[in-house]
């Protein structure tokens, strides 16, 4: 566009940044300053090559599977800097973290510990893309958990699944209250969107026997061939179809 323009109360998540660091390369000129995004406009982009961040959500699941399962994971090419916030209720979990700019080191604790409420929040708070993974650590947790989903409304659809695998889960309004040491049992279970079907595969991994998820294409929206690379890490998992 001709001249400048100024978006206000814009989200600030790092893939946004990314984004205009991409731009940026290609000669757009576009700067930051809180949540004020300001876009002066260029006749022409030019060639460029640039390299996409880590995804941060498939690293803090991952996070969050060494936590439950109480395994011993190093996560490389990825900043945990920008997991912060996760990060740091891992460890309220009860987890060991060491961070720096290209890797995490994690190891889960031999007794999960409970967290009164958590609250998803937008960036830098608890994104609502961990929620489902933080309640089933909830789960196993000893003692009572809450969250509070602040984000989007009906993000509650992975709850009734956990409930068949044993989970005791009350929902009042946008908030879900857990109650803890939970033996996970095996069981047949539907994915109904993303971040809940992953969910179901934390769950199933600590669970006693075999489950099956079913509907599994909306975890391939966002988990690239996620079977092997749990399957690396010791769990065993095999894609039907």
């Amino acid at each position: 566009a001709k001249g400048t323009t100024i978006l206000k109360n814009c989200a600030i998540e790092p893939e946004i940044k990314d984004l205009t660091n991409f731009l940026n390369s290609a000669g757009a000129k576009i700067t930051w300053k809180g949540r004020v995004c300001k876009i002066v406009g260029v006749s022409i982009l030019n060639k460029t090559e640039y390299t996409v961040m880590s995804d941060r959500i498939e690293a803090g699941t991952f996070c969050v599977a060494a936590t439950v399962s109480g395994g011993n994971l190093e996560i490389v090419n990825f900043d945990g800097r920008i997991i912060k916030t996760e990060l740091d209720l891992l460890k309220k979990f009860g987890a060991k973290i060491k961070v720096n700019k290209k890797k995490i080191l994690i190891k889960g604790p031999e007794n999960i510990q409970s967290i009164k409420d958590i609250k998803t929040k937008e960036y830098p708070g608890v994104s609502t893309d961990m929620q489902s993974q933080l309640m089933v650590l909830m789960c196993k947790a000893n003692g009572k958990s809450s969250i509070t989903e602040n984000i989007f409304e009906n993000r509650f659809m992975h709850v009734a699944e956990l409930r068949r695998l044993g989970a005791k889960i009350n929902i009042v309004k946008n908030k879900a209250i857990i109650d803890g040491n939970t033996q996970f049992v095996g069981a047949e279970l539907m994915s109904s969107d993303l971040r809940a079907s992953v969910s179901l595969v934390l769950a199933a991994m600590v669970s006693k026997g075999r489950s099956t998820i079913n509907r599994i294409y909306h975890l391939d929206r966002g988990y690239e061939n996620i079977e092997n690379k749990l399957k690396k890490i010791g769990v065993r998992i095999k894609r039907l179809k």
